[in-house]
């Protein structure tokens, strides 16, 4: 059962990670995967079964995620934009608690009140400086295979950083077209056991994945510093960017105020609530089983 729940956590986290202006970082925070998933990146190698335990339903959840936004989610987006992202917000609501709990006793002090502050603006100026860029045409060149890695480090780093949507940043350096179309024309190739259309989708994909490895392990190992060093600090770093990210989204929707769309909204919303609090409990629930193990 805790394997079926964390692969959809990882469906959530990679549907979240596809739609501009929602985090998939923030998605893991609000289920209560999100230290666990850190952990297991920081110590794959040292701790290799344990870690692939807690990262292969994520990552299963999150590629299935990927495939669902690029089929379902892209279409609910362009005909119930509101409604489609007043689930992600009430995901994200649903698991403020959870990450609270992180934090509870721990007055935010100077140093805490403006890391809040600070990541809390980071975002709405993420945000406003996302002019919807058109899509990068891409060359198989030597700059260009290099130029994809790096964007790639740059992507990935920003799907794990709570709060900051990596799409969005995609979308702001003029790629996530480039990357979403030739996503779906790797999927449709594959379907239709199309190899060469698979290899040239490839071209462009090969390089972006390594550096979104590569930029995974790296954001992993920063943040795990900064939890050694800074816990309090870092937690309310990531509240900030919790707080900012409902209105990002919301920033980003066109906004229809039918009394049909703002009932339907309100329900769709309710629901991600119920959702994150299910899911969120159902990690609490293990947290206190592996506690009692322990002891």
């Amino acid at each position: 059962m805790r394997f079926i729940f964390n692969i959809l956590k990882g469906v959530v986290m990679g549907i979240a990670n596809v739609i501009p202006g929602v985090s998939g970082g923030t998605m893991a925070v609000t289920m209560g995967i999100y230290d666990k998933m850190i952990f297991a990146i920081n110590n794959l190698f040292k701790k290799f079964f344990k870690s692939v335990k807690i990262l292969a339903p994520i990552f299963i959840g999150m590629g299935l995620g990927i495939v669902f936004s690029s089929l379902i989610i892209e279409k609910l987006l362009g005909k119930f934009p509101l409604q489609t992202n007043s689930v992600f917000i009430g995901l994200i609501l649903g698991g403020f608690p959870m990450i609270i709990r992180k934090v509870k006793g721990k007055s935010p002090k100077i140093a805490g009140s403006l890391c809040f502050l600070f990541f809390f603006a980071l975002i709405i100026v993420l945000q406003l400086m996302n002019s919807g860029a058109g899509s990068a045409d891409i060359e198989f060149t030597f700059s260009d295979m290099v130029l994809l890695f790096v964007i790639g480090i740059i992507a990935s780093a920003t799907m794990i950083i709570p709060g900051v949507s990596g799409s969005m940043v995609l979308m702001i350096l003029g790629y996530y077209e480039t990357v979403i179309t030739t996503i779906n024309a790797f999927i449709k190739a594959l379907t239709q056991l199309d190899i060469n259309g698979c290899l040239e989708c490839c071209v462009t994909l090969v390089p972006f994945g390594l550096g979104v490895v590569f930029g995974i392990f790296a954001i992993a190992k920063l943040i795990e510093f900064l939890f050694r060093r800074f816990e309090k600090e870092t937690y309310y770093g990531i509240i900030g960017l919790l707080a900012a990210s409902p209105v990002a989204i919301l920033m980003n929707t066109k906004i229809n105020l039918k009394p049909v769309t703002v009932i339907a909204s309100v329900i769709c919303a309710a629901a991600g609530f119920v959702i994150a609090r299910l899911l969120a409990g159902e990690e609490v629930k293990e947290e206190n089983e592996d506690s009692k193990n322990t002891d």
